[in-house]
């Protein structure tokens, strides 16, 4: 199940969203362009947990700056190309009910919760952490608040058939919730191998759940679906 598009107007220009697209887009250009051993880039600039709780600065840059590198960085065009569908999907709505400045106040505090709840659930791993997966589940959380009627055009495969069905917000977000939680539970103590940060994935989400009201300027809400 991919969804591709809302049926969701915004009322102004989706600014912020268009940058944060961008920012990593261009971030992903060169991490390809860059001569480096790619390895050798995450390590350098991705989010470790052991490094994120110890504080420990083995790295470039302090731990702390990790999590704000690691938000843009990505490890391949499908990794990219998802989150940043995602993004737009979603995000364009969030910033319209914040504003721009307000939006990429709340999404980089997403994308730090994030880091945070994967480094908590896995203190001692030493595998770096990249892609804007966390800032952007945090984005999936507020839209579930703010508008989980609204109608998400999605993509369901079904064997050798591809339908394009209109399912509700809440519906799209908690199966993608579901998936989170049982991939999570599955991969517990498996992050040294390296794969996908379920519980960064999960602990953005609900950050974003919790907090985007205390971010909306006014308290009217499902104003658009």
């Amino acid at each position: 199940m991919i969804p591709f598009k809302d049926d969701n107007p915004t009322r102004h220009f989706p600014l912020m969203t268009i940058a944060i697209i961008a920012a990593n887009v261009a971030v992903f250009i060169l991490q390809a362009l860059s001569p480096s051993d790619p390895r050798r880039i995450a390590y350098a600039f991705g989010a470790i947990p052991y490094f994120l709780m110890t504080f420990e600065t083995v790295q470039p840059i302090h731990p702390l700056l990790t999590v704000f590198s690691s938000m843009f960085m990505h490890g391949g065009l499908l990794h990219l190309g998802t989150n940043m569908l995602y993004l737009w999907i979603f995000g364009n709505n969030i910033e319209d009910r914040l504003g721009s400045s307000k939006f990429i106040m709340f999404y980089i505090l997403c994308g730090v919760a994030a880091a945070y709840a994967h480094a908590i659930i896995n203190p001692a791993s030493t595998v770096p952490m990249i892609g804007a997966s966390g800032a952007v589940s945090g984005v999936l959380g507020a839209y579930l608040v703010l508008f989980p009627h609204a109608r998400i055009h999605t993509l369901i495969f079904l064997v050798f058939f591809i339908q394009v069905v209109k399912l509700s917000a809440v519906f799209v977000i908690a199966f993608w919730v579901f998936i989170q939680i049982i991939n999570g539970i599955l991969s517990k103590g498996m992050t040294n191998h390296g794969g996908v940060a379920w519980f960064a994935h999960i602990g953005g989400f609900v950050f974003g759940f919790l907090m985007i009201n205390i971010f909306v300027k006014n308290k009217s809400r499902h104003l658009y679906y």
